[in-house]
C-alpha cells in the first residue's frame, strides 16, 4: 500500500492515460500479492515497480501497436547531459505544466520510464537499471537522450530559450 501511488504513476506515464494506467496497476498489485512469497526483501517499491514495468508492457503490447524503441550497443556510450542539472532545474521551474505534461508523453517509452523514475521517483542509477533490467549504462544513456529530447521539444514550442 505505501508504494501505490508510485505504481499508479509510472503506470501513468506507460500508459498515456488514467484508465488503462488504473487497469495496469490495479493487474500488477494483484501480481504482486500473489508472489509475495518470492519476495526476498530488499526495496519493496523497486519490487514493485518492476511487477508494473513488466504488467504495462505486457498490456501495452496485448493492447496497443508497438512504441517501444531499442537502443543498440553501439547507442550505449555514456552521454554527457550538454544543459547540466542548473539548466534543466530552469527549465522544468519555467515550463507550463501542461506542456510538460505532453512534452514527456512525446518522449519514446523507454527514454519517459527512466525520467519518471529518475526525476518523478526519486529512483537512484542503479535502481533503475534494476527495475528496467537493464545496465546502468544504458539508465545513463536514455537519460541523456530524454533530457535532450524533452529541452528539444520545449525550446522547439517556445517555452524555453535556446
Amino acid at each position: 500500500m505505501p508504494h501505490l501511488d508510485a505504481a499508479y504513476n509510472l503506470a501513468r506515464w506507460l500508459a498515456g492515460n488514467d484508465h488503462d494506467a488504473e487497469d495496469i496497476a490495479q493487474e500488477a498489485c494483484m501480481r504482486a500479492f500473489r508472489f509475495i512469497g518470492g519476495f526476498r526483501g530488499g526495496n519493496g517499491r523497486s519490487w514493485l515497480l518492476t511487477i508494473v514495468r513488466n504488467t504495462a508492457y505486457t498490456w501495452l503490447k496485448q493492447n496497443r501497436p508497438p512504441a517501444v524503441i531499442s537502443i543498440g550497443d553501439e547507442e550505449l556510450a555514456e552521454i554527457e547531459d550538454p544543459a547540466g542539472p542548473a539548466s534543466r532545474d530552469a527549465m522544468l521551474r519555467h515550463a507550463d505544466s501542461g506542456v510538460l505534461r505532453a512534452a514527456l508523453e512525446a518522449l519514446p517509452t523507454e527514454f519517459r520510464e527512466a525520467l519518471v523514475l529518475r526525476e518523478l521517483e526519486g529512483f537512484s542509477y542503479k535502481e533503475i537499471a534494476d527495475v528496467a533490467e537493464v545496465p546502468i549504462g544504458t539508465v545513463m544513456s536514455r537519460l541523456a537522450r530524454a533530457r535532450k529530447q524533452l529541452q528539444g521539444y520545449l525550446t522547439e514550442k517556445g517555452h524555453i530559450e535556446k
